[in-house]
């Protein structure tokens, strides 16, 4: 028997894929060739993969981090 603890997260769940889903399919914007911070070319694999990705893994994981540590006053 699911308590409702167990409901709560399925729900949570559900609700990510469909995040995940609309984010993968609002991306129409062309890859790009080379990044845009640091202009190095962006492996065909990862242009491949995600569409419209505009920086190398590098940079991409320094823009995360700076928006995940940025908080507006």
């Amino acid at each position: 028997m699911a308590d409702w603890i167990d409901e709560s997260q399925e729900y949570q769940l559900k609700i990510l894929e469909a995040q995940i889903t609309q984010a993968i399919r609002s991306q129409t914007a062309p890859s790009a060739l080379f990044c845009v911070d640091c202009d190095t070319p962006i492996a065909e694999l990862r242009r491949k993969i995600i569409h419209g990705v505009q920086r190398c893994i590098e940079c991409q994981e320094i823009e995360e981090i700076k928006r995940k540590n940025y908080r507006p006053v």
